[in-house]
């Protein structure tokens, strides 16, 4: 019964995208190790880009850097039925 968590920044992962990385990991572990994927877990968590870090500084931080928008930065300041693409917006 394997138990797979994917952690990834909560920047627009789509329900699709999803259900392609639920499909694709259990495949890889039902090729590789023979296991089900009937019994096979995927958790998928999104996380902040605030709340992750990497070379000494936040996600948000290194998006703003880069010239990119983060999820946070563009839905903030609005109401979530505001947000465009609104799936990107938490309620």
């Amino acid at each position: 019964m394997p138990y797979v968590n994917i952690k990834v920044t909560r920047e627009g992962v789509t329900a699709e995208q999803k259900v392609k990385l639920i499909q694709g990991v259990s495949k890889l572990l039902s090729d590789v190790l023979g296991k089900p994927p009937q019994t096979t877990y995927v958790v998928i968590d999104e996380v902040e880009t605030d709340n992750w870090g990497v070379g000494m500084e936040t996600i948000t931080a290194m998006r703003k850097k880069q010239g990119k928008v983060t999820k946070e930065a563009e839905c903030a300041p609005k109401e979530p039925s505001e947000c465009f693409p609104a799936d990107l917006c938490e309620t």
